[in-house]
């Protein structure tokens, strides 16, 4: 367990799989309920499509529940669960001979009450959502994780089937080719 922002208690999601391993059905329901969103929103970076996102979502956790004892608990889960969703993605592609295209980011929120700097926002994140969506599928794959999902070097390197430091080198590969890209498309920004 671990102590929310409230101070009350939360289950982590190791301990709700446990709970699941001895029969708690209620609590892979609570695991689904917890990731399901991040889990569609993931993979639809990969097939570009949130309907057919959702469909492989479900296959994700299908294989969670076919294939109980595979995880390993010294991993974190929600790595194991972003693996499971990154192959389940890119098979599908393979599947339907697609070629991974770029990363969809039609769905970045703003925050912002001021319309003058939503608009500004707005348009600047369209330009950098397509600049983006020019990187190579690598490059946008991890500046999801770790800028979007917040994943760290580690997670990433074990969705990525990558070690620690190509994960460093290609993100920071991915951020000099976002920069340049967006300098040359008149953008002064700050990757």
């Amino acid at each position: 367990m671990k102590v929310k922002g409230d101070g009350l208690m939360e289950i982590t999601d190791k301990e709700l799989y446990r709970k699941y391993l001895a029969g708690d059905n209620k609590a892979f329901e609570d695991l689904v309920k917890r990731h399901k969103d991040h889990i569609i929103y993931f993979i639809s970076r990969y097939t570009k499509n949130t309907d057919i996102a959702e469909d492989i979502s479900q296959d994700v956790f299908v294989y969670l529940l076919l294939h109980k004892d595979q995880y390993d608990f010294k991993y974190s889960f929600r790595t194991y669960l972003y693996m499971i969703a990154k192959c389940r993605a890119i098979n599908y592609l393979k599947k339907e001979k697609r070629a991974i295209s770029g990363l969809d980011y039609e769905n970045l929120y703003i925050e912002d009450n001021d319309l003058e700097e939503i608009v500004y926002k707005n348009e600047t994140s369209q330009n950098i959502r397509k600049v983006i969506n020019k990187l190579k599928p690598d490059y946008q794959a991890v500046i999801c994780l770790t800028s979007l999902e917040g994943f760290k070097y580690k997670e990433v390197a074990k969705i990525m089937d990558k070690n620690v430091g190509q994960v460093k080198v290609m993100l920071s590969r991915a951020k000099r080719k976002l920069r340049e890209a967006l300098e040359k498309e008149g953008f002064s920004y700050e990757v």
